[in-house]
C-alpha cells in the first residue's frame, strides 16, 4: 500500500473517532448529571448534616494528577504540551499516566497505562481514588489533557475535579432534601464511594474529550500532509513531463539531422 493511502486511510478514521468521542461524552454527561443530583441529595439532606459528617479533604496533602496523552503520533504537538505540565508537576505528587507516548522519568507515577487499555483498566483508577479519600491522601485531584471545544479550537487544560460543590446540582433537580432516609451500613464510605464514582466519571469524560482532540489534530496533520504528498507528485509528475518533452524533442533533432544528412550525401 502507497503512503498516501494510508495517509488517506488515516485521515478518514480520525474523523470518525472525533464523531466517536462526541456521542461518548454526550451518554457520559448524562450519567453525570444523576450521579451529582443523587450525591447532593443525601449530603444536603437534614439527617446527613445533623450527623456532621465532614467530607472535607486534607488542606495540607499532596495532589493526585492524572495526565492523558495519546498512544500514537501524527497528532502535532498534542503530547509535547501535556509532558510540559508533566515537568513542572511537584515531585511529592501521585501521577496517573495515561498514553504511552508519555514518557518522562519523573517521581511518584502510581499507575501507567496504554490509553488503548484505559476503557477495560478504568476501575484501577477507581481504587485508586477511593483509598486516596478514605485515607485522606490528597487535598486534590486534577486532570490534564488537551480539550476538545470545536474542530477549530482544542486546548491543554488542567481541571480540579475534586474537591467539588455537588450544591448546584440542587437546582437542576426536584428533590426534597428535608425528606427522612435511614442508612444501612457506613454513610461516609457510601458518599465516599459515590464521590469516587462520579470522579472516576469525569476522568472518563476528559479520555473521550482527549481522544476527539487528539484525533482532530491527526487529521489536521494527515490534511497537510496529503496536501504535501499531492505536492510532491505534482513536482514529479513536472519532472517526467519535462524529461518526456526533452526526449521528444531529441527524437525530433535526431530525425532532421538524418535528414539533413541523407540530403548532403544525395548531393
Amino acid at each position: 500500500m502507497s503512503v498516501k493511502k494510508v495517509v488517506k486511510v488515516m485521515n478518514f478514521h480520525s474523523l470518525l473517532r472525533v464523531n466517536g468521542a462526541r456521542r461518548k461524552v454526550e451518554q457520559a454527561h448524562r450519567y453525570e448529571k444523576e450521579l451529582k443530583s443523587v450525591i447532593a441529595s443525601i449530603v444536603n439532606n437534614r439527617i446527613f448534616l445533623q450527623e456532621k459528617v465532614s467530607l472535607n479533604l486534607n488542606k495540607t496533602a499532596k495532589q493526585l494528577n492524572v495526565y492523558i496523552g495519546s498512544d500514537f503520533g501524527f497528532c502535532a504537538n498534542f503530547n509535547s504540551d501535556v509532558m510540559d505540565l508533566l515537568r513542572t508537576d511537584e515531585k511529592e505528587n501521585d501521577k496517573i499516566i495515561i498514553g504511552k507516548r508519555i514518557k518522562l522519568p519523573v517521581d511518584n507515577v502510581i499507575m501507567y497505562m496504554d490509553k488503548e487499555d484505559f476503557p477495560k483498566n478504568s476501575s484501577k483508577i477507581f481504587d485508586i481514588v477511593l483509598d486516596g479519600v478514605l485515607n485522606n491522601k490528597y487535598s486534590k485531584i486534577n486532570i490534564i489533557y488537551i480539550h476538545y471545544y470545536n474542530l477549530n479550537r482544542q486546548e491543554i487544560l488542567k481541571r480540579t475535579i475534586l474537591p467539588v460543590n455537588f450544591d448546584d446540582a440542587l437546582d437542576e433537580m426536584d428533590v426534597n432534601i428535608n425528606d427522612d432516609f435511614s442508612v444501612e451500613g457506613d454513610i461516609v464510605f457510601i458518599i465516599w464511594n459515590l464521590i469516587s464514582i462520579y470522579v472516576s466519571t469525569e476522568i472518563k469524560i476528559a479520555e473521550a474529550w482527549s481522544w476527539a482532540s487528539e484525533n482532530v489534530k491527526r487529521q489536521m496533520f494527515t490534511n497537510e500532509s496529503l496536501k504535501h504528498i499531492d505536492d510532491m507528485e505534482e513536482e514529479k509528475a513536472k519532472a517526467l513531463r519535462k524529461i518526456k518533452k526533452q526526449k521528444q524533442f531529441e527524437v525530433i533533432v535526431e530525425a532532421n539531422n538524418k535528414k539533413i544528412a541523407n540530403l548532403r550525401k544525395e548531393k
